[in-house]
């Protein structure tokens, strides 16, 4: 009998390049399209509103296959949206694409596959599964400017044999070509742009309509005189230069956001950079962590290479060089190679020289 795979399907060409890939491979393909709740504002592409749901039920259709809607508005409020509040209220920079995976894709979704009898569930990723000495890894991709790895550290290791990224061994090119040559009508559709559910023009107005409450404080130097004033701790994020309203004699840069009395922390270019971090909410994706590995701090970040140790349930990792930037509450990912070893959330910042600089 074929194999069945759950492919999930976001109205765009990869989710769409995918699912024909699983047909033309012989696989019993159901498409099927997570509905969040999220409101049609501006001519932005997105992922999930209205119109990639009636996208997606069309590439089904041009492909012959099942295709079935879920409703998963709460979870996404629930798991996603008041989370994201409430990480920018505590002075974090969270990464709400990551727990998207973590909770809805391959958590909600994959178990819903399994309930109804499907053996897989296919994304369109761009990232590799491949089975190696009987256990399953997850690799980069063939096509490093598409690699979406560093979102998808949060899959548990034992359901990686579940879940199927057909695009792995493509480039954006390659899969926009079989989109055109199968006559897919979203061949040519755009990219989805910025975080899905923030559908005003700014994320001071998206907190404004869901009445977060929001109290302006201090803007304070690293010895903790005051320079200014800010407007909510929610409005700064690590590394930002503009929009401060303060003079200086040099550039003065966020540091350090402090929650907790209510201060926004800058300093020099100099002062970014820091020689480690704590990271929590661990991942792992094989048996044990070696002592040195790559890491990345941020989706757009090559990776550098680092001291890993492991403390209960946290890992401290020291950078061989200095990095700037890093950002309590977005993703911390740990590569060997072309491998995923596992991730997690920046919890702590280690100021100081990285190994080499000591």
């Amino acid at each position: 009998m074929k194999k069945k795979v759950f492919a999930a399907m976001s109205g765009g060409v990869d989710s769409s390049a995918a699912a024909l890939l699983l047909k033309e491979a012989g696989y019993d393909v159901t498409g099927v399209t997570m509905c969040l709740g999220v409101r049609e504002e501006g001519d932005r592409t997105r992922c999930c509103g209205l119109d990639a749901i009636d996208d997606a039920k069309r590439v089904c259709d041009e492909l012959g296959i099942p295709h079935f809607v879920f409703d998963f508005a709460s979870e996404m409020e629930e798991r996603i949206i008041n989370k994201f509040t409430a990480e920018y209220l505590c002075g974090r920079t969270p990464n709400p694409c990551v727990d998207c995976n973590r909770y809805l894709k391959f958590g909600t979704l994959l178990g819903k596959a399994r309930g109804i009898g499907f053996d897989y569930l296919a994304t369109g990723h761009y990232a590799r599964i491949e089975k190696q000495g009987g256990s399953f890894h997850l690799l980069r991709p063939k096509d490093r400017i598409k690699d979406q790895t560093y979102f998808l550290y949060p899959i548990k290791r034992d359901d990686l044999s579940s879940i199927l990224f057909p695009l792995g061994d493509l480039t954006k090119e390659e899969v926009r070509s079989l989109t055109r040559k199968a006559g897919l009508h979203v061949a040519h559709k755009a990219e989805s742009q910025d975080i899905c559910f923030v559908t005003q023009d700014s994320y001071g107005q998206f907190f404004r309509e869901r009445k977060v409450p929001v109290a302006g404080g201090d803007i304070v130097d690293r010895s903790g005189r005051i320079l200014g004033k800010h407007k909510g701790i929610v409005f700064y994020t690590i590394g930002q230069r503009g929009g401060l309203g303060i003079s200086a004699k040099t550039p003065l840069y966020v540091v350090e956001i402090d929650a907790v009395r209510n201060k926004v922390v800058v300093g020099e270019k100099k002062d970014l950079f820091s020689a480690g971090l704590v990271a929590g909410d661990i991942n792992l994706l094989v048996a044990g962590l070696p002592d040195e590995a790559e890491v990345k701090i941020r989706y757009r970040k090559k990776p550098a290479r680092c001291k890993v140790i492991t403390e209960g349930e946290k890992l401290r990792i020291i950078f061989e060089e200095a990095q700037e930037s890093i950002t309590p509450g977005q993703a911390v990912v740990l590569y060997n190679g072309d491998e995923v070893l596992g991730g997690g959330v920046i919890e702590e910042v280690i100021r100081g020289k990285g190994i080499s600089n000591e």
